[in-house]
């Protein structure tokens, strides 16, 4: 046997299987060890078998010791410091005949497992790395925060404005009074800096210039830093306007993005550094859980048309801002719409499996998931949802399924050494972050787990800021379109009604497509329509903006019919809204059709002077029944 200086492992040459693999445990291994088929080095170890050679690779150690089969496989993975395996193989009882009888399965049916290895990984086994998909995504969320942060500046001083809604300064008046320590813990906000409408407006106008930024690719730590810090800002002041799941998405996606990307503040040429496989694989569990969490929610809530799957019938005319095309697909064919709903079903319970799959599974995965959210975006507005769902599903897709042209790079270019966040992090923050994710979807199945105090400790410090949250929309499906339509009036006889710039109201407008834009107002209406005034105080504030005619309330709305004062009274009637047909379309030009249900709230007029610090009840008058 001719000594050698490194290990060699050996291989059936002919064998299309164990070539693909040898392939990729090359490139983990890199000069670490040697490879060979034993069709051209088997006279170099006479030693070994010809009937060994042909039944397992074998691998040479340097000192001559022989290993083969599944052993042999583990030790040559540990020269590529993947040491876990071969550590369980000798000390997990049971692994060690497990892994050699798995290892006799496949080499005896290698022809099989060699067409299931191209089926699911392609002819290339190399290592996926993920530059080109991480550098597009953080792009993609570049976009995502430009519109959340854009979207916010339009109307915020209207929502949280000192004469908005839901006043900001109001809510941390009513903390900082109930809390005497640690104020920031409790609500982390920079707000607590200044709650103008100035300090409002121009955090909103900075997060968007800071996202122009991130999408031009400067500087993308600390802007990415920045961006959360911003966003968790408002959504802690933003209160019943800024309650929605892709609030939070944002929030736990800009979190972990914020170690996604090197451990530097200078980045040039993005796509050449692939992320740390762990803050990789906290994506996909954040991309599971996104969407089976969407699917489990629906059954789970025992609603009778999901589990009829006729959800769909309903859908396109009860969500709250629905689109023009949602309008066409309501007159679908209601076979068309159940089987749609089983569709959907098979997209969240099933598909979200494959995002943890080799390559050809994750690409499966993330057409199947683009595909819903194309068809979502085009029938509801649901704000940044689609978008940021989909820049998820760009970070399943390896270099290799992009142009070459995108992965090559001049080699006469020296570039500076990317270094990713330290292990001492990145585990310690996978650790939390799998923690709170277990206590996510152990809470999904209704199980209820004693969990320990330093646990329960943990949760609790790490709520307020959004790393790990619920998800699952529409786990009860409305069935009728309850509508508020709002009016005023100068004398208590005469009523006009307010219009909205994008909910239902004249039967004449039809719907529009509003996302990616959140008109949040808007969207509080609908909420408020499912229940009564009572359990929506918002809507009470402002009903009171009105009557004090706040011109940061109105702006919020398509026009003011009181222009030159507010008007004395305000009321809100509740009607039922639904989708006309083809031939009410044409014979009269209507979208909708609807029918009075009665007052959602009696005529109101303004009386008395107080002042209401509770967040939720900001107001600066009291209204009486008129």
């Amino acid at each position: 046997m001719t000594p050698r200086d490194k290990p060699i492992l050996i291989y059936d040459g002919d064998c299309g299987f164990c070539r693909r693999w040898i392939f990729r445990w090359k490139s983990l291994t890199r000069d670490a060890v040697d490879y060979a088929p034993y069709q051209e080095v088997q006279k170099e170890f006479p030693g070994i078998t010809l009937k060994q050679f042909q039944s397992s690779v074998q691998l040479v150690e340097p000192n001559g010791e022989i290993t083969s089969g599944a052993e042999a496989i583990y030790r040559t993975l540990a020269y590529a410091q993947k040491k876990w395996p071969y550590w369980m193989y000798r000390n997990v009882p049971g692994c060690r005949p497990l892994s050699e009888g798995f290892y006799r399965i496949i080499a005896r049916n290698r022809s099989t497992f060699s067409e299931l290895t191209r089926l699911l990984w392609g002819d290339q086994l190399a290592p996926a790395t993920f530059a080109v998909s991480s550098w597009l995504f953080l792009r993609f969320l570049g976009i995502v925060y430009l519109i959340a942060f854009w979207s916010l500046a339009v109307q915020i001083v209207g929502l949280a404005g000192d004469q908005g809604i839901l006043p900001a300064r109001l809510l941390l008046e009513e903390i900082a009074s109930q809390t005497s320590q640690g104020r920031f813990w409790v609500l982390p906000t920079l707000f607590w800096l200044n709650s103008s409408d100035a300090f409002l407006y121009g955090l909103a106008i900075a997060g968007a210039v800071l996202s122009v930024v991130l999408i031009v690719g400067l500087f993308e730590l600390p802007i990415l830093c920045l961006l959360w810090a911003f966003y968790l800002s408002f959504l802690n002041v933003g209160s019943d306007f800024l309650s929605f799941q892709w609030d939070s998405l944002l929030l736990e996606t800009g979190f972990l993005s914020i170690f996604l990307v090197p451990f530097t503040l200078k980045w040039s040429r993005k796509a050449t550094f692939s992320p740390p496989k762990i803050i990789h694989w906290l994506f996909r569990l954040l991309l599971f859980r996104l969407m089976f969490s969407s699917g489990v929610v629906k059954l789970a809530s025992g609603d009778p048309t999901w589990r009829s799957l006729t959800a769909l019938r309903y859908h396109y005319e009860t969500q709250p801002l629905p689109t023009r095309a949602a309008w066409y697909f309501h007159q679908l064919p209601g076979g068309f719409q159940d089987m749609s709903v089983l569709v959907m079903f098979f997209i969240e319970l099933v598909i979200p499996f494959l995002v943890f799959g080799p390559k050809n599974l994750r690409l499966v995965a993330a057409s199947a998931l683009v595909f819903l959210q194309i068809l979502i975006f085009i029938t509801g507005n649901y704000c940044f949802f689609n978008l940021l769902a989909i820049a998820l599903c760009l970070l399943l897709l390896d270099d290799s399924l992009w142009p070459k042209v995108w992965t090559t790079r001049d080699k006469k270019i020296k570039l500076p050494r990317l270094r990713p966040w330290p292990k001492l992090i990145q585990v310690p923050l996978a650790a939390i972050i799998l923690l709170l994710n277990l206590a996510q979807l152990t809470a999904l199945f209704s199980r209820q787990i004693p969990w320990p105090s330093p646990i329960i400790q943990i949760i609790r410090v790490t709520g307020p800021f959004y790393i790990v949250n619920s998800y699952g929309l529409f786990a009860v499906m409305s069935t009728t379109r309850p509508e508020i339509i709002v009016e005023g009036s100068k004398d208590g006889n005469i009523w006009v009604p307010y219009e909205f710039k994008y909910k239902p109201g004249d039967l004449k407008r039809p719907p529009m497509q509003v996302a990616p834009h959140q008109p949040r107002l808007d969207w509080q209406m609908w909420f408020a329509a499912l229940g009564n005034y009572k359990n929506n105080p918002w809507f009470v504030n402002f009903m009171v903006r009105l009557l004090q005619g706040s011109p940061e309330a109105l702006k919020l709305l398509e026009s003011n019919p009181f222009p030159e004062r507010p008007p004395r009274y305000i009321r809100a009637t509740l009607y039922r809204y639904r989708f006309t047909d083809f031939a009410t379309r044409r014979r009269e030009g209507t979208w909708w059709q609807r029918d009075r249900m009665g007052l959602y709230i009696p005529p109101l007029s303004l009386s008395g002077q107080r002042e209401e610090r509770r967040g939720s009840l900001a107001k600066k008058r009291s209204p009486s029944a008129a």
